[in-house]
């Protein structure tokens, strides 16, 4: 059987880990380069035992070398990370999975470049359900356009989580917005706020212990409310989107593509 060679830029991170194991277990794929920043003290280690499976015979390495067989890279490393082997990606024209939020203006316009030269997918959010998710707020959110509904987005992670909102709600947020053509976004409510707008949509972030991650978006009427939500239960469901989405771009020509691809939506 014909494997597709699969890079893990950030292989020494919770979500490279996971990367590795799941796709040390699937006969379609193997795992032949891992990389992660040059002063990172995993460095070198074997990548199935740092992922705590069998050894697989391949270090952690820090540079993306050119004799490396690659079909497809996963990028879930930093910014920095990702500018570290676009450039070589583009080049070889391998396509490439970036998963890595944070990137500045200059980064993002690196990355559009690239698409030129090879396959690029960016996305917040790896899981399959929310891509559906993303599907079905933009179908509601057209329906519902000049209908007098309200939207609310609500996202739920657990305590550790940097950033807020979540970049995936900002999406959904984006989504609607694209549709109906506003511009306010408002991020949670305090104090004398006034009557909400009607083309305002509200973000709001709950963070709570362990909570891995919930997305539900509220389309509210005169009587009534439309609830979409996602919830994930284990971060191994972003994993497996990932790896679904990483045997979609192997083999595909230059261009943007995005996780509604892989479920050709």
């Amino acid at each position: 059987m014909k494997h597709i060679y699969l890079g893990i830029n950030g292989a020494c991170g919770r979500m490279g880990r996971r990367m590795i194991a799941l796709a040390s277990r699937d006969t379609d794929l193997k795992v032949s380069v891992a990389l992660d920043s040059p002063d990172h003290p995993e460095l070198g280690r074997d990548a199935g035992d740092l992922a705590g499976i069998e050894p697989i015979g391949l270090p952690v390495g820090a540079n993306f070398s050119g004799k490396a067989r690659c079909d497809v890279m996963i990028d879930i490393s930093s910014p920095e990370g990702t500018m570290a082997v676009l450039k070589s990606c583009a080049d070889r024209q391998i396509p490439i999975l970036i998963a890595t939020t944070g990137h500045n203006a200059e980064q993002r316009r690196a990355i559009n470049e690239a698409a030129h030269e090879t396959a690029v997918m960016q996305t917040a959010n790896t899981s399959l359900g929310v891509a559906v998710l993303f599907a079905l707020v933009k179908e509601a959110a057209q329906f519902l356009h000049q209908k007098g509904f309200d939207v609310e987005i609500i996202e739920r992670h657990h305590r550790g989580k940097k950033d807020a909102p979540s970049g995936t709600a900002l999406h959904l947020a984006h989504a609607v917005q694209h549709v109906w053509g506003t511009q306010g976004i408002s991020h949670g409510r305090e104090g004398h706020s006034g009557e909400k707008p009607l083309d305002e949509i509200g973000i709001h972030a709950v963070r709570t212990g362990d909570n891995v991650g919930e997305h539900t978006v509220l389309f509210a009427g005169a009587g009534e409310v439309l609830e979409l939500t996602q919830r994930t239960t284990a971060r191994d469901s972003y994993v497996r989107g990932a790896l679904q989405a990483a045997k979609y771009l192997a083999g595909k020509g230059p261009g943007k593509y995005s996780m509604s691809d892989v479920l050709g939506i």
